[in-house]
């Protein structure tokens, strides 16, 4: 950062900002100035933005939970970062304080590359400075994040939810698994570990039943995209140890978008994700899509499960799925039964710890 113009923000002015669900962990006593001029932003960092322009995203999710909806004038504070999102936006943290978008309802400030054919033009802010404290040092996300969980000596059964791409079924997989599971009688704690700050799946896994839910942006992050391969890790690790430590039998973890998405695809084959889960869930459109999902991640050694997805809509889909990956094809029924613990490996698990301790 070079030379910024700091001025105070009073007292008023913070109370009357509308504030996202991705900077809820920073609390507005932490807002004191603005940074303004020649300023370069980085992933993380708050910007106080004025709303010039409405576009697709018409509303901002509070740290509420309540969508506010957005009037050009509207003062707001959104955080810095990039989005990977192919049926929505590709965008990345612009290089100064000019005019940009936001991208994710969450409230992600951004700069739009590119876009799908069937989404509006990005709501449009214009940014007045980034958002500093009492020292006129930028506030940034990471600041507030997480520390490292302690090692922990129990370690709950560990499920990770993949996809072939956005809108696979991904998120109503998550969810439902957390139901069958809570109405097996276990305590269930669950991720979203990778994606763009926003609310909608961290709710929804809380809706199921969850008792807890974290994600990325507990850990310090806007978004996952261009985020290195260790710090995708560092996240994993971080939200499973704090759910681990939190008494949970199971974690359920959701990671966004498809197997080929980089940080998805360098998660997916590093050994700390091998050595941390204990069943895969695999969510595809189609059969080819599920084939071809499964044999990759078997490919890798993983844990794979079952095979699930927005194609177990259709009988003849899920008839193909299961011929050609050799799975259980679970639909929303299997995954909120009960019986989905059994399905995805818990009480062999469980009775494996038994016989080491025995032992």
């Amino acid at each position: 950062m070079n030379c910024p113009n700091v001025s105070l923000l009073n007292a008023k002015r913070i109370e009357s900002l509308k504030t996202p669900f991705a900077t809820r962990r920073v609390p507005h006593s932490a807002f004191a100035t603005l940074l303004a001029g020649e300023v370069t932003p980085r992933a993380g960092d708050l910007v106080l933005c004025r709303v010039e322009k409405i576009g697709q995203h018409r509303h901002l999710e509070l740290t509420s939970g309540r969508r506010a909806k957005l009037y050009p004038g509207d003062e707001i504070v959104l955080a810095y970062g990039n989005r990977y999102a192919p049926d929505q936006f590709e965008s990345l943290v612009p290089e100064d304080l000019g005019r940009c978008q936001m991208v994710a309802a969450g409230g992600i400030a951004s700069k739009v590359v590119s876009k799908h054919g069937r989404m509006k033009n990005a709501t449009t802010v214009q940014p007045l400075g980034l958002v500093g404290d009492r020292h006129g040092k930028p506030v940034n996300l990471a600041d507030f994040a997480l520390p490292e969980p302690a090692p922990q000596t129990a370690c709950p059964f560990v499920i990770s939810v993949l996809g072939t791409s956005m809108n696979a079924g991904k998120t109503e997989t998550a969810a439902q698994i957390i139901r069958g599971l809570r109405a097996a009688g276990l305590r269930v704690g669950a991720a979203k570990v990778t994606g763009t700050g926003s609310g909608g799946d961290v709710w929804s896994m809380n809706d199921a039943g969850a008792q807890t839910v974290l994600d990325f942006t507990d850990a310090g992050l806007p978004s996952t995209y261009l985020s290195d391969g260790e710090e995708v890790v560092r996240v994993m690790h971080t939200l499973i140890g704090y759910l681990g430590a939190s008494g949970v039998d199971v974690v359920v973890f959701e990671v966004a978008d498809g197997l080929f998405q980089r940080e998805t695809s360098e998660l997916v084959k590093s050994p700390e994700f091998a050595d941390a889960v204990d069943a895969v869930v695999f969510a595809a459109g189609d059969a080819m899509g599920s084939a071809g999902g499964v044999q990759w991640l078997r490919s890798l050694g993983l844990p794979v499960r079952a095979a699930t997805g927005v194609l177990t809509a259709s009988p003849l889909a899920a008839r193909e799925a299961a011929t050609v990956t050799g799975l259980p094809v679970l639909g929303l029924d299997d995954l909120s039964s009960a019986d989905v613990a059994e399905h995805l490996g818990y009480a062999e698990r469980q009775a494996l710890l038994q016989i080491g301790g025995a032992q």
